[in-house]
């Protein structure tokens, strides 16, 4: 069982990387950000950083479920085009970090 939740976790970084580098073509033109926010991909990192580091909190949904989401939302970003997407990671990997720190201290 393992195996194949390991294998639905890749799968989902594939996709969600290809979804991401797509999306991204189509929406910037330039071939390099400069100091720019993209507000969406902000909530996706955040999203999906927190699910997959978190998914112990979320008890209604099975963590191998949250866990595939989180990584189809955070290989979204991380599979932007070169330049984009990497603060907006940075941003979602701190605040992920930062609620599983409280929880790791709370519980």
């Amino acid at each position: 069982m393992n195996e194949t939740i390991y294998l639905l976790y890749i799968l989902s970084f594939v996709l969600g990387s290809i979804v991401g580098l797509v999306a991204s073509y189509r929406k910037y033109k330039a071939p390099y950000a400069i100091g720019k926010l993209d507000a969406l991909a902000v909530i996706l990192a955040i999203i999906g950083w927190t699910l997959t580091l978190n998914s112990v909190l979320i008890t209604f949904i099975p963590e191998y479920i949250t866990i595939t989401i989180g990584v189809f939302l955070l290989a979204m970003v991380l599979g932007m085009r070169p330049g984009y997407g990497r603060n907006e990671t940075f941003i979602g990997i701190i605040f992920a970090g930062i609620i599983w720190i409280m929880r790791t201290v709370i519980l």
